[in-house]
């Protein structure tokens, strides 16, 4: 019994000290650029490819108010409750505050998503089309 004890306790301490790749936390900076002037509209980049944990990063660069709204649509319940619970001071169903500051910021880290895209937009300049993508993979 001791014996086998001890090869348990040997086995255990193996897989525990068995080498595991780390998967380091991304930070993905996404800029919101508008020019009423030239009538661009866009995130940038406008395709984010990620991973859950890791960090999106909105800037508002020009032409603030920014926000960034996930399309409901096709949603699962399941990454509709925790795309919600990723956005900090939502201002409504998956919906930040709105960045109202040239230079402001809006960080999210991604939830648990299964792989797939994620369609969002900015709700000030839907109407011009400003919208993106975050691709998860696993």
């Amino acid at each position: 019994m001791a014996n086998s004890l001890r090869t348990t306790i040997w086995s255990a301490v193996a897989l525990l000290s068995w080498p595991v790749a780390a998967q380091a936390q991304r930070v993905h900076e996404v800029r919101l650029e508008a020019n009423s002037e030239r009538e661009t509209y866009r995130f940038n980049p406008d395709r984010v490819t990620a991973r859950p944990g890791d960090v999106l990063v909105f800037k508002a660069v020009s032409g603030v108010p920014h926000s960034i709204v996930f399309e409901s649509a096709g949603l699962s319940d399941q990454a509709h409750e925790a795309l919600n619970g990723a956005l900090s001071r939502r201002a409504g169903d998956l919906s930040s505050p709105l960045l109202t500051l040239q230079g402001a910021e809006y960080r999210v880290v991604i939830p648990q998503l299964s792989p797939g895209t994620y369609q969002f937009f900015c709700l000030p300049h839907r109407a011009y089309d400003m919208r993106g993508q975050l691709r998860i993979t696993k």
